[in-house]
């Protein structure tokens, strides 16, 4: 299956919260805690417009156009991340999620390429990502591809904060997504 990637816009938002409230409920049943707080209503659509309006905010299409994931990209989260890390030197995904439909068609990983390579144009030499301190899976997926842990923050106001990156040099996938 050939995959798209494109820019999010406003007319996507319903979609994205549809992937998101799908995430939610497939992560709750696999006994995991990460999103339980749902974002819902007015305040996530706004982060979600926020996110799209400032060009931060992509979807992922298959081959007949359908949405089967999304992901964003920000700044450094300077709650884990800080000056010794040379925050400037990464590109920071946020948000990475497939529609439970497309779950093992290997879009995260091609995702992940994506970062890299845009990464790498702007020369920067790490893609980094945190995730729930909890999620023991989550983190043997992203170090499965290729992400080292670097450390893990302990934030009494938030749940993630386990961190890691890998190299902007690396690729694992032949294919590679096609701009949409």
């Amino acid at each position: 299956m050939t995959y798209q990637i494109r820019p999010a816009s406003p007319s996507d938002i319903a979609t994205l919260m549809a992937l998101r409230t799908e995430a939610e409920g497939w992560l709750s049943q696999k006994g995991t805690d990460q999103w339980s707080d749902p974002e819902t209503g007015a305040r996530a659509i706004s982060k979600w417009r926020d996110a799209i309006d400032d060009g931060r905010t992509w979807v992922l299409t298959d081959g007949g156009g359908l949405v089967v994931g999304t992901v964003s990209r920000g700044p450094a989260d300077m709650d884990f991340w800080d000056s010794s890390d040379h925050p400037e030197s990464a590109f920071y995904l946020y948000k990475l999620m497939t529609s439970r439909a497309a779950a093992g068609s290997g879009i995260g990983s091609l995702v992940l390429d994506w970062a890299a390579r845009v990464a790498a144009l702007e020369g920067r030499k790490w893609v980094r990502i945190d995730c729930w301190r909890t999620n023991i899976k989550l983190q043997g997926y992203y170090e499965g591809l290729g992400f080292t842990h670097v450390r893990t923050e302990y934030r009494s106001h938030r749940k993630s904060g386990w961190l890691a990156q890998r190299p902007s040099s690396l690729i694992l996938n032949d294919s590679a997504l096609l701009p949409g």
